[in-house]
């Protein structure tokens, strides 16, 4: 097999052509080439033909396949659905916003969590993403679209935590100069809490941003909602997070999905807002995506801005996800699972 470039930061890019006996230089015009999105070594033209024929000889570049794409009508809103190499389907989304352009991509192939809002969580864990088909997604999308992307959200399928090595490989490589240059603050990795995990971000001192599927204000429900609570309880969560904001003196947005019936009364906000209260941290509530199969429903809107106050007179910094892609099948793993149903599989 030979070895993806895309997977290479610009120090091992440097490694890599420093093994050609080329000059070091050379590994940074391969690295910046690469950034733009090009899929062929031939596109490399500050290259020589014979330079470029060594690197077919001995290197791969992967490239994604675009198999469907959903713009929606609303709001601009666009959803990717990839095929990847080994035929595997993953989706990405691109988000439209006044402070910038944002994409939300995935991690896994499937996710291993199971939470039971989720759609991506329902086929299971295949496999960890490599931190090439993580960039592909995000050098795709940046070519298909005029604007700059400017904000990366590790959020789609998966729980990043658990390819974690890869994820901040990525992050580092997207953030770098020579590359797509987007701010570690620009950066939010979403985890549905894997502490020990938490506890080593905390020690890398990354300052982006990191934002935590809680979606209950005790353990009870939590469980109901998402089997990683019965190995950590919510307040152990809660005190990991305080250390990794203490360490890197970043807020932590807490995410909250909004369950009509579930977890959206007074009294639950309320046991959120006490839970919450004192820390360095902001509430992201959502209204639920419905999946197909799923009881769930997403609470009104003017019931939810009853509990935005409720968290407010508790002086927590609290907003209301706005829903986008209303029109198109917006939420984790919705395109996968309607286009694998229309294949008959």
């Amino acid at each position: 097999m030979k070895n993806d470039l895309l997977n290479c930061s610009l120090e091992e890019m440097r490694k890599e052509i420093q093994k050609l006996d080329w000059p070091a230089f050379r590994g940074d015009q391969i690295f910046a080439w690469l950034q733009k999105g090009i899929t062929s070594f031939d596109e490399m033209t500050n290259l020589s033909i014979n330079q470029r024929q060594i690197l077919k000889n001995s290197y791969h570049i992967n490239a994604l396949k675009m198999v469907r794409k959903q713009v929606s009508s609303v709001d601009g809103t666009t959803k990717y659905l990839f095929q990847l190499e080994d035929e595997q389907l993953i989706e990405s989304v691109l988000m439209i916003y006044q402070h910038g352009v944002s994409v939300c991509l995935s991690t896994q192939v499937g996710c291993a969590m199971g939470c039971s809002f989720c759609a991506s969580g329902q086929e299971g864990l295949i496999r960890n993403l490599t931190t090439a088909e993580m960039l592909g997604q995000v050098l795709y999308i940046a070519g298909d679209q005029p604007r700059r992307v400017s904000h990366l959200v590790l959020m789609g399928s998966g729980e990043p935590l658990q390819n974690l090595a890869n994820v901040v490989k990525l992050m580092e490589i997207v953030n770098h100069p020579k590359g797509l240059h987007i701010s570690m603050r620009h950066i939010t990795l979403s985890t549905c809490g894997l502490i020990p995990e938490i506890r080593q971000l905390a020690m890398l001192q990354l300052p982006f941003n990191l934002a935590i599927s809680l979606h209950a204000p005790n353990d009870a429900i939590r469980m109901r909602l998402m089997p990683v609570a019965s190995r950590y309880s919510v307040q152990e969560l809660t005190d990991a997070c305080e250390t990794y904001a203490k360490q890197t003196g970043r807020r932590i947005t807490y995410e909250y999905a909004l369950i009509k019936g579930v977890n959206d009364s007074v009294e639950h906000i309320s046991m959120l807002g006490d839970l919450l209260s004192g820390k360095l941290c902001h509430v992201n509530l959502i209204p639920v995506n419905p999946i197909r199969g799923s009881t769930f429903r997403s609470t009104d809107g003017q019931h939810a801005q009853r509990l935005k106050m409720v968290l407010e007179k508790k002086r927590i910094p609290v907003t209301i996800r706005r829903e986008m892609g209303s029109d198109i099948d917006a939420a984790c793993g919705q395109l996968k699972r309607r286009t694998l149903t229309e294949m008959g599989e």
